[in-house]
């Protein structure tokens, strides 16, 4: 049982700024930079650790070259009590505009539902001027670089794992973490330093964490997954129900289910 009196409280009112964006290169592209709290180990713009993914985003800039094309940073508040993680950038979607979950389909059923419970100012998310912030949630992904048929390699996902460490590293104490898909959830546990074996992944499996904090797992919101109804609204509500009442409940310091 949890139970926790000093987490920051969940304030639906208040849409925390998320993370500027402006020039780091002189190539001519925007590069969106992590929010200044977060750590500096939390996020590279230039990043090229992977060579399959560097030479991949090569290739797509070259016939793409107004997209991002390059690692995608966290979008959220630096001390967000809830952090969703993702897969990886979509190819027209987070990797075209540089941030999490906008411009595909997969985005589409986020960020509504984000905004149906309280947690972004707006349900679409279109590009970074589209004015939207997220209220006490951050987004980011496991793999930060787009991969290949969206299938980041093991080892693609293991060296990018230091990136989500750092951020997890920070995570206020009575926070709700969200896992979109297994791979999501493995890297999660491994940035923690907690093996899977004992946390299983399940659509609408909890977890808890240390320092209070707890892990819920969802099927990841991909056009696949909806379109064949392994994840439907309902399914993805429920989840996000389960965690605002948790977040809730840690607001007010009662124990959490």
């Amino acid at each position: 049982m949890l139970h926790v009196t000093h987490a920051a409280p969940l304030e639906r009112d208040r849409a925390l700024e998320s993370a500027p964006f402006y020039m780091t290169r002189s190539s001519g592209r925007g590069v969106a930079l992590a929010p200044a709290a977060l750590p500096a180990a939390a996020y590279a713009a230039d990043c090229r650790r992977c060579p399959r993914l560097a030479a991949f985003l090569d290739a797509v800039q070259a016939e793409h070259p107004q997209y991002h094309c390059r690692p995608v940073a966290p979008f959220g508040a630096a001390d967000a009590r809830l952090v969703i993680v993702g897969l990886a950038p979509g190819m027209h979607g987070a990797n075209a505009t540089g941030r999490p979950f906008t411009g595909d389909h997969a985005g589409i059923l986020l960020y509504a539902t984000l905004f149906k419970f309280g947690l972004a100012t707006a349900p679409q998310s279109r590009s970074l001027a589209d004015g939207l912030r997220l209220i006490d949630t951050r987004i980011t992904n496991a793999v930060k670089c787009l991969p290949p048929g969206n299938a980041p390699l093991p080892s693609e996902a293991r060296e990018c794992n230091t990136y989500l460490a750092a951020e997890m590293a920070v995570l206020p104490p009575g926070a709700a973490v969200l896992a979109l898909g297994r791979i999501a959830h493995d890297a999660v546990l491994r940035a923690l330093g907690l093996s899977p074996r004992e946390r299983k992944f399940a659509h609408g499996a909890e977890h808890l964490l240390e320092r209070d904090a707890r892990l819920f797992d969802s099927y990841h919101c991909s056009r696949y997954n909806t379109n064949t109804r392994r994840l439907t609204t309902v399914m993805f509500e429920q989840v996000f129900a389960a965690i605002v009442r948790y977040l809730a409940q840690q607001r007010v310091g009662e124990p959490a289910a």
